[in-house]
C-alpha cells in the first residue's frame, strides 16, 4: 500500500469515527437528513468518501440510505431498543462472569477506581461526569472479559443504541444516579471476590434496571423488561 493509499484509508477511518460519534452523541438527531454535499463541505472532503462513510454507518445500523431520496440518521424503533437491551444484558452479564474468573487484573484496578470516582461524582451532583464514568465502567467491564468476539459484538450494539444519549436520559430520573452507583459497586465487589455466577446476575439486573428507566418514556409498560427474581441491590 502506497503512502497516499494509507493516508486515504486513515482519512476514511477518521471520517467514519467522527460522524459515528456525532450521531451517537445526538448532534444529528434520529431522522435528521445527512446531505452528502453538506457533509462534504463540513468535513472538507469530496463527496466520494462521505458516500462511503454513510454506507459503512448504514451497515452498522446508524444510517438509513433511501435510494433517490437521501441518507438519514436511522430511527430506532421501540421494539428494537427492547431487543438490544436484552442482548446487552446477556453480553454484559457474560463479561462480568469472565472478568471475575481472571482474578486481579489491570482492568479490575481500573474498575475499582471508576466506582470510587463515580461515587464522588454522584455525591457532588455532577451528572455530566457521572454519565462519562458510566460509559467507562461498561467499557472496562467488556475489556476485562478478555474476549475479543464479545467486545466486537458489544461495540456494534452500543453504536446502534446511541448509548450516551440513553444514559443521560435515564440519569435525569430522580434517584437513578444513586441507585446506579450502588449497582456498579455491587458488580465490582462480586467480580473482585471472584464470584462469577453472582457477578453475572448482578450485572444482568443492573442492565434491566437501567433499561426500565430508559424505556419509561419510550414504550408501554408491557414492552419494558422485567427484573429478575434475585434480591435487589442493597441500599
Amino acid at each position: 500500500m502506497t503512502q497516499r493509499q494509507m493516508g486515504a484509508v486513515q482519512g476514511q477511518t477518521f471520517l467514519v469515527d467522527h460522524l459515528r460519534q456525532l450521531i451517537m452523541n445526538g448532534a444529528y438527531e434520529p431522522g435528521a437528513a445527512l446531505s452528502e454535499a453538506r457533509l462534504s463541505a463540513e468535513f472538507g472532503v469530496s463527496r466520494t468518501p462521505v458516500r462511503e462513510c454513510l454506507k459503512q454507518l448504514q451497515s452498522e445500523g446508524l444510517v438509513e440510505i433511501r435510494p433517490k431520496v437521501g441518507s438519514f440518521v436511522r430511527v430506532t424503533t421501540r421494539r428494537e431498543i427492547v431487543e438490544m437491551f436484552q442482548v446487552k444484558e446477556a453480553l454484559e452479564g457474560m463479561a462480568a462472569r469472565l472478568m471475575a474468573g481472571r482474578g486481579r487484573t489491570p482492568e479490575l484496578d481500573a474498575l475499582e477506581e471508576n466506582v470510587l470516582s463515580s461515587e464522588r461524582a454522584a455525591k457532588a451532583g455532577n451528572q455530566d461526569d457521572y454519565a462519562r464514568l458510566v460509559g467507562e465502567f461498561h467499557e472496562t467491564l467488556i475489556l476485562g472479559s478478555d474476549n475479543t468476539k464479545l467486545a466486537g459484538q458489544y461495540r456494534i450494539l452500543m453504536n446502534q443504541l446511541a448509548y450516551p444519549q440513553l444514559v443521560n436520559r435515564s440519569l435525569s430520573h430522580p434517584g437513578r444516579v444513586q441507585q446506579s452507583t450502588r449497582e456498579h459497586h455491587k458488580v465490582f465487589e462480586l467480580i473482585r471476590d471472584k464470584d462469577g455466577h453472582r457477578a453475572e446476575q448482578a450485572m444482568r439486573d443492573h442492565v434491566v434496571y437501567a433499561s426500565r428507566e430508559i424505556l419509561y418514556n419510550v414504550g408501554a409498560p408491557e414492552m419494558r423488561p422485567k427484573p429478575s427474581t434475585e434480591p435487589s441491590p442493597a441500599r
